[in-house]
């Protein structure tokens, strides 16, 4: 597997991590806003229990694309794509823009209260 795959699984998943996180709030609010009611947008808020679990699998996903971004060191040819300084530049860029994506995702019971006013 390439460098830039194992960077890339763990980029999506953290991405689903935070999905399933945020899934028993974020999912009924998005549904209510497209105009989707029914009484089954209720049983999203089951999935809260298991919410902890998806927060710790969200961060250890963000904390395993980090290592892989800054403290391991880059182990590329001179010739791939992945030695580039611009290809560097924009996966940490795509990284922190995902992980501040996240985080919102991560937080959103917290804030939620702002929208449903």
């Amino acid at each position: 597997m390439a460098i830039d795959e194992k960077k890339s699984w763990t980029n999506m998943g953290a991405v689903l991590a935070a999905i399933g996180a945020s899934v028993c709030c974020v999912g009924p609010l998005l549904l209510l806003s497209l105009g989707v009611s029914g009484a089954w947008i209720s049983t999203l808020t089951s999935f809260e229990s298991v919410r902890p679990i998806f927060i710790i699998l969200t961060l250890l996903f963000i904390g395993l694309s980090y290592r892989k971004l800054y403290l391991i060191p880059n182990n590329c040819e001179e010739d791939e794509i992945c030695a580039l300084p611009d290809s560097q530049k924009k996966q940490k860029l795509t990284f922190w823009i995902i992980s501040i994506f996240i985080l919102l995702l991560l937080v959103f019971p917290w804030y939620a209260p702002y929208f449903m006013g």
